[in-house]
């Protein structure tokens, strides 16, 4: 049988347009307030309307929307432009399965197929949502916006810099921390990037790097395989070979490129730590604060230590941490997810995890939990503060 995540990325291939975000703990029943339906980004109006919408008016419209391959609703689409100026997606009817709490972190996609009539997909688990980024080519930081059609979308100036590398570059595809290095390299200096900016907020330039490096990675995708998808190929064997080959480079890209943007900004903030350290039973943390010497040192104090790992999302890969460094007895997890259940967050700090994602991802989460959840200029100003002599 087809699977969902199967179904969510042929409907995109073959959908007039389409949307995703991460759901929110607003878009479930994780808070008491008292919102209706999913909210969805204003940048998706044309997915429903034929021009843009005039802020001060309300508009609604019907439409159908089949879940899952599986059932149908009579949902509305109404913009609130009296009062609060949003878009949302309402009318899921009762009973309806993914607006209950466990849902908070789950990816929504939606696709127009025609006129009034859409498809929607719920994939919940990390792989899948991974897996779903690959095939259509975006990143977990390109959500809450329609999925764009493959397309160059970089500035002049930043797009000639990324000709420049690609034309100088010997192999087909440079390793990842050289894609990582000169993806900041093109934007820091097409934008003035300065350490002053980085330090001022990490958590904005982090987003930019990692948007930028797969702006460069897409440049490079369009540069070696322009020619090869123009000619026939041999076989399907051939033909799933070549697709695979593509899927699984952009799914190893990912997790790696965190960990190389993270280097750079504690670098900047000039904060001793080692990747890859090996720990107890040879675990290898992503991150250790101050470095594997100070950790293997029984008499250096157990509070100076720090662990860091890094997941593009967690909702199933959190469980991970938990034995890398036993001494260190808070692990925090840097993540780019949008939104995790209350339950699952619960189990986190039961287990002494502290979750760490951008500023801009603080509200997707429980309101009950932002206060414990650190943003990355937060975290770096910890280690930072554990650092002093």
């Amino acid at each position: 049988m087809e699977s969902i995540l199967a179904k969510a990325i042929q409907a995109v291939q073959q959908a007039e347009i389409s949307y995703c975000k991460f759901l929110s703990a607003n878009d479930t029943k994780s808070t008491k307030a008292h919102q209706a339906g999913y909210l969805v980004s204003k940048s998706s109006w044309q997915m429903f309307l034929t021009k843009e919408p005039l802020k001060g008016e309300n508009i609604k419209v019907a439409l159908t929307i089949k879940w899952q391959e599986d059932f149908e609703t009579e949902s509305t689409f109404t913009y609130y432009g009296a009062a609060k100026n949003e878009f949302r997606l309402t009318n899921f009817g009762r009973n309806f399965p993914f607006r209950e709490e466990e849902n908070t972190g789950d990816l929504f996609v939606l696709c127009k197929i025609d006129n009034n009539y859409f498809k929607a997909y719920i994939l919940s688990h990390d792989e899948e949502i991974d897996d779903f980024f690959a095939a259509v080519n975006i990143s977990s930081i390109e959500t809450n916006k329609i999925i764009p059609k493959q397309e160059q979308r970089a500035g002049n100036k930043m797009l000639d810099c990324f000709l420049d590398y690609v034309k100088s570059l010997k192999v087909d595809f440079p390793p990842t921390y050289d894609l990582a290095f000169n993806a900041r390299l093109c934007f820091n200096a097409a934008f003035s990037i300065t350490a002053k900016h980085i330090t001022s907020n990490p958590d904005k330039e982090i987003l930019n790097w990692l948007d930028a490096e797969f702006q460069l990675f897409r440049t490079i995708e369009n540069d070696r395989y322009s020619t090869r998808i123009k000619t026939p190929f041999a076989s399907v064997e051939e033909l799933v070979e070549t697709a695979n080959t593509i899927l699984n480079r952009r799914k190893s890209r990912a997790g790696k490129s965190l960990e190389h943007h993270l280097s750079e900004v504690f670098k900047t903030f000039g904060i001793a730590y080692e990747t890859q350290a090996v720990t107890e039973d040879n675990k290898k943390p992503d991150f250790l604060f101050p470095n594997k010497k100070s950790y293997q040192n029984m008499y250096f104090d157990d509070k100076k230590l720090i662990l860091l790992a890094s997941k593009t999302t967690c909702k199933d890969r959190w469980r991970q941490i938990l034995n890398e460094a036993d001494r260190i007895k808070t692990k925090h997890l840097f993540t780019l997810q949008q939104g995790i259940s209350k339950n699952q967050l619960e189990e986190m700090y039961k287990y002494d995890v502290c979750l760490v994602v951008p500023k801009p991802y603080l509200t997707s989460f429980p309101k009950d939990f932002q206060d414990k959840i650190l943003s990355l200029d937060t975290f770096v100003k910890h280690v930072q503060n554990v650092q002093q002599p």
